[in-house]
């Protein structure tokens, strides 16, 4: 009955040491749920005082950059729009230029076209 007595002690022994294990993985998942808290609690902190702030004035300079690239985006299409109604009002002037210099100059030419043939006709009797 002596090895009986051993063996029971020996089993209060591991199981002792089972609850005292127990208890220490308990106290460990505690300690780390505490531990999250606080560290989720600082990120949020972190986030409030720092982050936030940051993002508003990003958001900011964001809706002035939109506010500016639609102002030069209109203003492009404007001097583009002036400069095609300029180019448009220089070929119309152009081609206006053209036939007027045409009209004036074919009368011109009808005119020496007309005394060189009458000139070829006088010195060919004349020959």
């Amino acid at each position: 009955m002596e090895g009986l007595g051993t063996t029971n002690v020996l089993l209060g022994i591991m199981a002792a040491t089972s609850v005292l294990e127990a208890l220490l993985v308990i106290g460990l998942g505690i300690g780390g749920y505490l531990m999250y808290s606080r560290v989720m609690g600082l990120v949020n902190g972190i986030e409030e005082r720092q982050v936030a702030p940051a993002m508003a004035r990003v958001n900011a300079i964001l809706d002035d950059v939109k506010v500016v690239s639609t102002r030069v985006k209109d203003e492009a299409e404007r001097v583009d729009t002036a400069i095609r109604s300029t180019m448009d009002r220089v070929d119309d002037t152009a081609d206006r230029v053209r036939s007027n210099v045409r009209a004036k100059t074919s009368r011109i030419i009808g005119i020496v076209r007309g005394a060189k043939v009458a000139l070829e006709h006088i010195l060919s009797r004349a020959a």
